[in-house]
């Protein structure tokens, strides 16, 4: 993963919903909005170190759901799946487009058509 915080908003975007309403809260605080852990101390009454059990606490339960489920890797999987069809339907575009600009190239009336010298005549045969 690129960021320890890049992990913990995918981890809780994927996963937050089975945290407590607290855990939610103090998680959200101290990743989304940046506050320290004594900010959210001071702001709900209890100490420092009470904020930082809850956060943990909620970090293992979102690391344990994707060690066991493993969304969020199987999400970066598709993902890049999903990146390499579009470029090749990209591609398929674009050769789509040269072959049909070639086609209509050609002179009119003559696309597909026998060579004069093969082409049924009236002369007598």
């Amino acid at each position: 993963m690129k960021s320890q915080a890049y992990r913990m908003a995918l981890l809780y975007d994927f996963y937050g919903d089975v945290l407590t309403e607290r855990q939610k809260e103090f998680y959200d605080l101290y990743y989304n909005e940046d506050l320290s852990l004594a900010e959210i101390a001071e702001n709900y009454g209890i100490t420092r170190q009470g904020v930082r059990d809850v956060i943990v606490r909620a970090e293992a339960i979102l690391t344990e759901l994707e060690d066991k489920t493993g969304l969020i890797k199987r999400f970066h999987a598709m993902h890049k799946q999903l990146q390499q069809i579009a470029e090749d339907a990209e591609k398929i575009l674009s050769a789509t487009a040269a072959m049909t600009t070639q086609t209509s190239r050609r002179r009119p009336g003559r696309s597909g058509s026998w060579p004069r010298c093969f082409k049924r005549s009236n002369h007598g045969v």
